[in-house]
């Protein structure tokens, strides 16, 4: 073989097998594999694509119809809604087996805590019920799921102490009742996340007095602040969407008589809070301050989004 037949093999090569030298790097997607490397950011990801399908496919349903009886269409039903619906279906599961691990960082957080305590002392009273209400919801969630899918038995053994004396009985797990409950401990979290909101509002509102008040007041202090503004607003964006999304599934009949409610709800909340975690996982900056006065989203508790029961 010649050299030239050689050179001319191995620059074949290298435009083929090599051909990924001609694409540039992206900033957009190390930003994406950054997020996406996080359970939560993987999470949040597939709660928005869940519940676009779950929006989507009455629409579709809708429309098929509609072409149905205008005569466009022999079929009423659309398979690829039904396709959309089982999908969505299959997300949900995944969502929620992948919570299954959810109670260490939510152990973690709460040592920490006491350790590096929240700057007062309204907002670590609040941090602690809420870290309180996810031990609840975490393991009634789990005996959900392994119910749900038949993985335990409907009853199991139970010590307990009857008249002073220890007799054996059989405790009953109704899939039913343990998803209400692990909901209504949820409940609890959203409801004592709006007080977090107020103290962390109250936060800001002093540190933008001060600001105000400063005479050498640099811009990046002015920009952390206004940083810091936004993740409340989209933490209260969230957090309303969730509170209509937790009543509901912590009443036995439910809140809403048509499903289309939550999914909207819950698709508002997957939006939000994929917007925060995109924000959080940006390039490091220089922290501020700011940054220890008020809880962001990348608090394992306030990451906690309820999947469908």
């Amino acid at each position: 073989m010649s050299r030239a037949h050689a050179v001319a093999r191995l620059n074949l090569s290298d435009a083929t097998l090599g051909a990924f030298a001609f694409v540039p790097p992206s900033a957009t997607l190390d930003h994406l594999v950054r997020y996406l490397s996080t359970w939560n950011g993987t999470d949040k990801l597939f709660t928005l694509i869940q519940y676009t399908l779950k929006l989507a496919a009455p629409v579709l349903i809708a429309r098929s119809r509609l072409q149905h009886c205008i005569g466009l269409r022999k079929e009423p039903i659309r398979n690829v809604s039904s396709s959309f619906l089982k999908f969505a279906d299959i997300i949900g599961d995944f969502r929620m087996l992948g919570r299954f691990c959810g109670l260490l960082p939510v152990l973690q957080w709460m040592i920490s805590m006491e350790r590096n305590s929240p700057p007062t002392r309204a907002l670590l009273n609040i941090e602690r019920l809420q870290g309180w209400s996810m031990l609840f919801y975490y393991p009634l969630e789990h005996l959900y799921y392994l119910r749900a899918h038949d993985l335990i038995p409907a009853a199991i053994p139970s010590f307990i102490s009857l008249a002073g004396r220890g007799s054996f009985r059989r405790l009953n797990l109704n899939a039913g009742k343990l998803a209400m409950w692990s909901c209504r401990a949820w409940t609890v979290y959203v409801l004592l996340q709006f007080a977090h909101l107020i103290e962390d509002r109250k936060l800001l509102l002093m540190k933008e007095r001060h600001l105000k008040k400063g005479k050498d007041v640099s811009m990046e202090e002015r920009k952390d602040l206004g940083q810091r503004w936004d993740v409340f607003w989209n933490e209260v964006v969230a957090n309303t969407a969730n509170l209509p999304l937790a009543i509901h599934w912590s009443l036995e009949k439910g809140f809403f008589s048509n499903e289309l409610w939550p999914t909207i709800f819950a698709l508002v909340n997957a939006m939000a809070s994929l917007r925060s975690g995109w924000k959080a996982t940006a390039l490091p900056r220089q922290k501020s301050a700011i940054d220890n006065d008020v809880g962001d989203s990348n608090n394992p508790l306030v990451s906690v989004e309820k999947q469908e029961m």
